[in-house]
């Protein structure tokens, strides 16, 4: 094969994706691979008479490094794969017992922290920060969780029944299926969250921020809300029967399939609402 030939384009289709290279990386950056081997000039290569590509038939990233023998290739694979694994050891799941354990250190943070399906009710977990976590069916029943931080959480289908979630900030959280009735969330910010089919029934949500919240199919049957910001908010389908909506912010919110017998509107800011 002459040198001029070293830089020339290549087509390849592998496993179905096409990629162009030159002979040159093919055949020189690694050497020793297969597929130097096959385009070292030694064999003959059949390729697709109609596009030109050379068609093999092979898949998956680090089967593929280790079938055309690309050593560089597979150390870099094998060393990610190394320091992922490091990662995922550094966060094994912790126990009531090691959260007990935290809790009495000051300024505890949890941020993304799997604490999945941990029982977790009556602690004091005040301003602990569990940003980022993932607290998939975790029981924060009775627990007084008063100005902690559950930014961008997954807590879907965790239980905050009776709970002290004051001040508390929920924004852009995941608490879909969540249950809450009977908690204090006076002043909480759930901005963004995603709250569908949420239970807030006779929770405490005075003056709570629910701008953009995703209240869709949710409970909040007797719920507080005197004061509440919920511009933005999606409510279709939600339960508001009873409720105590005076002072709230429901500025073009669209209402039309809301259940709102007798809920309380005095005040409220009703602005170009749809009812």
């Amino acid at each position: 094969m002459k040198d001029s030939d070293l830089s020339s384009l290549i087509r390849l289709n592998i496993g179905g994706k096409k990629f162009f290279t030159t002979i040159d990386t093919l055949t020189r950056r690694e050497p020793d691979s297969m597929l130097a081997a096959m385009f070292s000039g030694r064999h003959t290569v059949r390729q697709d008479a109609e596009k030109g590509y050379v068609f093999v038939d092979r898949d998956e990233l680090i089967r593929e490094a280790e079938y055309y023998q690309l050593l560089g290739l597979i150390e870099g694979i094998t060393s990610v794969l190394n320091k992922r694994k490091e990662e995922e050891d550094s966060c094994a799941e912790l126990t009531r017992t090691d959260i007990i354990k935290c809790i009495q250190s000051e300024r505890v943070r949890f941020r993304g922290v799997n604490l999945s399906g941990l029982d977790l009710s009556k602690l004091d977990l005040s301003f602990v920060d569990f940003s980022f976590a993932c607290l998939k069916n975790v029981f924060f029943s009775r627990a007084n969780l008063q100005c902690a931080k559950f930014r961008d959480v997954d807590a879907e289908g965790s239980i905050f029944h009776n709970a002290t979630l004051r001040e508390c900030e929920f924004t852009g959280a995941n608490l879909r299926g969540a249950l809450l009735a009977g908690a204090n969330l006076q002043s909480a910010n759930l901005q963004d969250a995603c709250l569908i089919a949420c239970s807030f029934c006779g929770a405490d949500l005075r003056s709570a921020h629910l701008q953009s919240a995703d209240l869709t199919d949710a409970n909040l049957e007797g719920a507080n809300l005197e004061g509440a910001n919920l511009k933005g908010a999606k409510l279709s389908n939600a339960n508001l029967k009873g409720a105590n909506l005076q002072r709230a912010y429901l500025r073009h919110v669209n209402l039309r399939d809301t259940h709102l017998e007798g809920a309380k509107l005095d005040g409220a800011n009703l602005l170009g609402a749809i009812r």
